[in-house]
């Protein structure tokens, strides 16, 4: 008798941009999933005039990158809906706006709607917040983030892989990104320590 095949399910991921400087972190990670994973993309009003203005991409090609482009007024989305099952979703960048509207779950915009459901479903949710520097308020809204069970990774970079471009940047805090959300990648080398082998403290 032969052996059954099991279909393996291709990931769900809900993919927010918002209207904060670095579009082009958000546009790399849909490049990077593209056809891997199952994208629903959510791009607001002024995150799209960003991305014309800071990148060389227009919105159509954007779009092109997700499986499935959701309005961000539509709040009669499937992804509004904790029904709606996926395996996380990102908000990257994220904006101030954006990052106050769902630590205080005020889920007028169906990107501040489908965070608030991943908090509730106890799914994954990452906003990457693009700003800086932050005054309190900025650092209380993050930590009410947390400690609802999200998680901020923002667009800071690492030099431990030698980074040679403003693209290998990207790619490491994209790379990072998809590494919570258990996504494979290869967008960066990753740290295998170094040759110093039995040292003292006192030696380094």
């Amino acid at each position: 008798m032969a052996a059954k095949i099991q279909k393996i399910k291709m990931k769900r991921l809900i993919v927010g941009i918002t209207g904060a400087s670095g579009s082009i972190y958000g546009i790399r990670l849909l490049e990077a999933i593209n056809g891997k994973v199952e994208t629903h993309l959510v791009i607001t009003h002024t995150a799209k005039k960003i991305i014309e203005f800071e990148t060389s991409y227009d919105i159509d090609s954007v779009m092109g990158l997700a499986s499935f482009v959701h309005d961000n007024n539509d709040l009669m989305s499937p992804i509004s809906s904790g029904s709606f099952k996926t395996d996380g979703m990102v908000i990257i960048p994220c904006s101030i706006k954006s990052l106050s509207a769902v630590a205080n779950s005020y889920t007028e915009s169906l990107i501040a709607r489908a965070a608030d459901v991943s908090l509730k479903e106890c799914r994954k949710l990452v906003l990457s917040v693009r700003e800086t520097p932050f005054h309190t308020g900025h650092l209380k809204l993050m930590l009410k983030i947390t400690e609802n069970g999200g998680v901020i990774i923002p667009p800071i970079p690492a030099f431990y892989n030698k980074p040679e471009t403003i693209g290998d940047l990207i790619d490491h805090t994209v790379g990072k990104i998809l590494d919570f959300l258990d996504i494979e990648h290869s967008l960066y080398k990753r740290w295998e320590g170094n040759n110093i082998t039995g040292c003292r403290y006192d030696q380094v």
